[in-house]
């Protein structure tokens, strides 16, 4: 059986930084979001091909409109180009698309070459652009993160609300226009806490980071996700527990193969 019902997001995996990921620590495979029937996928990572097909009911990659990868790291691409010539049925489906930054595609491309004929059209994520998935699903990309990739974070606009994703970045207080007015906002939180990431070439979102962005957008629900080893080691729900209790907005702390249900933002209004 495979998933019918809609309005929906799934957390196939919530596996942050490569220690976890290469110890499967936490699944790494990908976010799939259904917004009024039309499924999109995003940063389909390790294990993603697999985790649609074990998934209670499945997942059927043919009936994607769209792939978005929002940037290059193994962890968010690595199963990329399965999941394009499933998407597509090595082109046989028509009128699927996949959304990705420049350098992905350029000098040693995570997106192969002999896939990309199967894509009705390959976008080139920019920062203020914007991209019509389907009647149902517009998305922009606010706004260039700071990470050692081209790096972009999403901003779905739907008919439940604005559904935003602030994936890998250290923290600026640019991301606080970027992904205001979110009614769900999802954000990979890497780290525990700063210990000199920057000095060090980690620039991840930490939970002080977190707890501001949450604060200061005020979303009806956040969810945090994307966890590397030391969020793991402090049990991320707890994390999340207090911090709802602190700020008085409903704090998540995703879990692999769980799913929210999207209705619940349009019913807060």
């Amino acid at each position: 059986m495979t998933q019918n019902v809609i309005n929906f997001i799934k957390f196939l995996g919530t596996a942050g930084a490569r220690y976890v990921v290469a110890r499967q620590l936490r699944s790494s495979a990908g976010l799939w979001m259904n917004i009024d029937g039309d499924d999109v996928l995003i940063d389909p990572g390790p294990g993603t091909l697999v985790k649609c097909f074990s998934s209670r009911p499945k997942l059927d990659p043919g009936k994607l409109k769209a792939i978005i990868l929002t940037h290059r790291h193994i962890d968010h691409s690595t199963d990329i180009n399965v999941m394009i010539e499933a998407m597509t049925d090595s082109g046989h489906n028509k009128g699927r698309i996949v959304i990705a930054p420049e350098e992905a595609i350029t000098g040693e491309p995570v997106i192969f070459s002999h896939v990309r004929p199967y894509l009705s059209k390959l976008e080139i994520m920019k920062p203020g652009a914007e991209f019509e998935i389907s009647p149902n699903i517009r998305l922009t990309t606010p706004i260039a993160h700071q990470h050692t990739a081209e790096t972009y974070g999403l901003k779905f606009i739907t008919s439940l609300g604005i559904i935003s994703h602030i994936v890998d970045t250290f923290y600026f207080d640019g991301l606080l226009d970027a992904y205001s007015n979110s009614d769900l906002l999802i954000l990979n939180v890497v780290r525990l806490s700063n210990k000199n990431d920057r000095e060090k070439g980690i620039l991840h979102l930490t939970v002080s980071d977190a707890e501001r962005l949450i604060e200061v957008i005020k979303p009806k629900f956040a969810i945090m996700t994307h966890f590397g080893l030391t969020m793991i080691q402090a049990k991320p729900w707890e994390i999340a527990k207090q911090m709802a209790e602190k700020i008085g907005i409903p704090v998540i702390s995703a879990s692999d193969g769980m799913s929210f249900d999207l209705g619940q933002i349009k019913d807060e209004e």
